[in-house]
């Protein structure tokens, strides 16, 4: 299996490792001299295995190209980042989940493949399985596997609760992620298992970070603080410095991405994120969202006129900036706000808001409806 990969990105090449934060760019002409090096079974070149030695504190020097090095192609397309959700299906009922709903379906196998060769062909590097909860999916392993010797860098966003078993462990160690990242609910079973609303939740999340650590695999902890938890902050940072090697907090609930209000009722009151203005993203343009059943959209949240890859192929993926585009118009409630240069919720977010007729105090930064939307 590949120790490195070098990638196209954009206007940009890149070498990169499995489950190593640092890479290293470099120019079109090194790039080409790795696929020939690849194609003719040539020893990797000095450059590279100097910069692997320093950079990873492996050694390449003096091995085939061929079985070390994964040399991606060209591709039409500027994508390099893409979300899977490959299904819906999970074994939590978490109150503030985003979801509309949680149905287990979606691509036969087979059909995941082909899914996974067409974002290979996109040019997406960076990898995210996600769900529902991804490692419950019937072929998850499988998928897991197919993306890894497609050579792309993967995240997995879990719950955690299937990390302690022997397989997953025994997969993640031999196939290195990018990372892990995986969300912290409580820092006690009474408040884990209570917004979860699965007995035993809590136990399965620390055994499974537990036996992560121990195997090296990368953690990172995602501490979503709501009303359950919120006196238990400390707590919860206090187990990711612990256990992961880094971590993030979000306090801001969202409604389901069709605008439904029933995640906001596990807001915890006063704890509104007020952390950066919005200023635009790139999703549609190098990055997307891919649904269980092979349907492309600009995000998690702005799923309107969904691309069926399935159906149309990469070409429908050109269709994608400007559907992006259109869902970036300030438009329904926010139309018109003069405050609208220091908003820091985006526009498909916003928008997901009004549809569940939220309160500006669970999403507005500005405080009021006269001067804000």
């Amino acid at each position: 299996m590949h120790q490195v990969i070098a990638s196209p990105q954009g206007e940009k090449f890149v070498i990169a490792r499995p489950g190593a934060r640092k890479g290293m760019q470099i120019p079109r002409a090194m790039h080409q001299e790795l696929a020939g090096a690849v194609d003719d079974r040539r020893e990797v070149p000095g450059w590279l295995a100097d910069a692997a030695r320093q950079a990873w504190g492996i050694d390449l020097a003096g091995q085939r190209a061929n079985g070390n090095v994964l040399v991606r192609p060209l591709t039409p397309l500027n994508y390099s980042r893409a979300t899977w959700e490959i299904n819906k299906g999970c074994n939590f009922n978490c109150e503030h989940c985003y979801l509309a709903e949680r149905k287990f379906e979606g691509l036969p196998r087979e059909e995941k493949e082909r899914l996974l060769l067409m974002l290979r062909d996109a040019g997406v590097l960076w990898l995210q399985f996600t769900g529902g909860e991804p490692t419950i999916d019937r072929d998850f392993a499988h998928s897991y596997r197919y993306a890894y010797g497609l050579g792309m860098l993967i995240e997995i966003l879990t719950n955690g609760s299937r990390l302690h078993r022997p397989d997953v462990i025994e997969l993640l160690s031999s196939m290195r992620p990018h990372k892990v990242a995986v969300s912290l609910y409580g820092a006690t079973a009474e408040s884990f298992d209570s917004l979860t609303r699965k007995p035993g939740a809590y136990k399965l999340l620390m055994k499974g970070i537990k036996d992560a650590k121990e195997s090296g695999i990368p953690l990172e902890l995602v501490l979503i603080i709501t009303k359950h938890n919120a006196h238990e902050i400390a707590a919860m940072r206090e187990i990711a410095e612990e256990y992961a090697q880094a971590y993030t907090e979000y306090s801001n609930i969202s409604p389901t991405y069709d605008g439904s209000a029933e995640p906001l009722a596990a807001q915890a009151p006063g704890l509104l994120d007020k952390s950066t203005v919005f200023q635009g993203c790139p999703a549609g343009h190098t990055f997307f969202h891919v649904d269980p059943h092979g349907f492309a959209t600009m995000c998690k949240i702005g799923r309107e006129n969904p691309i069926s890859l399935m159906a149309e192929g990469l070409g429908g993926l050109l269709r994608l900036p400007d559907i992006a585009d259109a869902q970036m118009l300030r438009s329904g409630g926010c139309s018109g706000c003069q405050l609208s240069a220091s908003c820091r919720v985006c526009r498909p977010l916003a928008k997901a808001y009004q549809e569940a007729k939220a309160p500006l105090n669970t999403y507005c930064q500005h405080g009021n409806g006269d001067d804000a939307a």
